[in-house]
């Protein structure tokens, strides 16, 4: 029952946060560094989702062949490739990484 409960008020607590961004006035949404803010804050919570998924395992920070995928990325991205291709090269550099007996 607890599982049930926790799930409902998820919902509940979505739903609430989804209407208080919806009740904030116009004004305030309008001022320059609210604007810029919300621009480059989903920009920074990717970044840091990335950052954990990369480098941490469990509570321990590492470095492998996910980081070398990362960079790979980055590359592929400098060299405006379509996403695709990004997230192709990125999982090919780790799993050759990998192959090779790297962890």
């Amino acid at each position: 029952m607890s599982l049930w409960l926790a799930v409902v008020a998820a919902g509940v607590g979505c739903y609430a946060l989804k209407l208080a961004g919806l009740s904030v006035p116009e004004s305030v949404l309008d001022r320059p560094y609210v604007r810029r803010a919300t621009e480059l804050l989903p920009v920074a919570l990717l970044a840091a989702l990335i950052a954990v998924q990369v480098l941490a395992d469990g509570p321990r920070l590492v470095i492998d062949a996910r980081l070398a995928g990362l960079g790979a990325a980055a590359v592929a991205l400098l060299l405006r490739a379509p996403f695709l291709v990004v997230v192709v090269v990125a999982a090919a550099t780790a799993a050759l990484l990998r192959a090779l007996g790297l962890p």
